[in-house]
């Protein structure tokens, strides 16, 4: 018999470098008096969750300059850039760290 190989049922991603793997922000659909707003109104979040962060990046003398942000960090993002990436079911954007515009507190 032959075996078969199976892939397991949800991935993980370790980002290299000095990339970012970032979890968007959901937008709002409901106001805080209650009030619903349409789909189609609603705008593409720009801020997120930090997911992962990679080791790093090498200068030309090959030391190591580790990044500023960690997993939980809460971050502002550029309108346009980034990798979009999909793990499971879940969608999820790749950016380095130099694309990132901020850090909140």
């Amino acid at each position: 018999m032959f075996a078969r190989a199976t892939r397991p049922l949800q991935r993980a991603l370790a980002p290299l470098g000095d990339r970012i793997l970032i979890r968007k922000a959901v937008v709002e659909t409901q106001t805080a008096g209650g009030i619903l707003l349409p789909t189609d109104s609603a705008k593409e979040s720009n801020e997120g969750t930090v997911v992962a962060v990679g080791p790093g990046l090498r200068d030309v003398s090959g030391v190591l300059h580790a990044p500023t942000l960690k997993a939980g960090d809460t971050v502002l993002l550029p309108k346009y850039g980034g990798t979009e990436i999909e793990i499971g079911d879940e969608k999820l954007n790749l950016f380095r760290e130099d694309d990132i515009l901020g850090k909140f507190d």
